[in-house]
């Protein structure tokens, strides 16, 4: 299996990162550390099956991952590299951005025609 690339990371984060439940589980995660599922729906209002299923999407976008099973425990921790492959993502294509923007004031500044001075008689 071959290792996504940045954009690649970054897009799986983003899809990841759009359902407010998946958010609010990271939230969880980051605040009080590692959990298991029970654990995680006793803290918010959903069901267990319903934060297996988003913990299972965590996963897959690598935000998350799971310890080994402690008998029925199962904790999930976060996993930080894919937020920083998602921030270098953006911090490219905001460099980008930026590059572009100046490029375009120099231009802009270049082909300007001075404004008279409308106080001057």
């Amino acid at each position: 299996m071959r290792r996504p690339d940045a954009q690649e990371q970054a897009v799986a984060v983003f899809a990841a990162l759009t359902d407010p439940t998946r958010r609010a589980l990271l939230d969880e995660l980051a605040r009080a550390g590692p959990a298991t599922g029970t654990e995680l729906a006793r803290r918010l209002p959903i069901s267990r099956q319903a934060v297996a299923k988003h913990l299972d999407q965590l996963a897959e976008a690598g935000l998350i991952s799971s310890a080994e099973p402690a008998g029925r425990r199962r904790p999930y921790r976060l996993e930080p590299a894919p937020i920083r492959a998602a921030q270098l993502w953006l911090a490219t294509l905001a460099n980008r951005w930026d590059d572009r923007l100046s490029a375009l004031e120099r231009a802009l500044g270049a082909t300007a025609t001075p404004t008279p001075d409308r106080g001057a008689t």
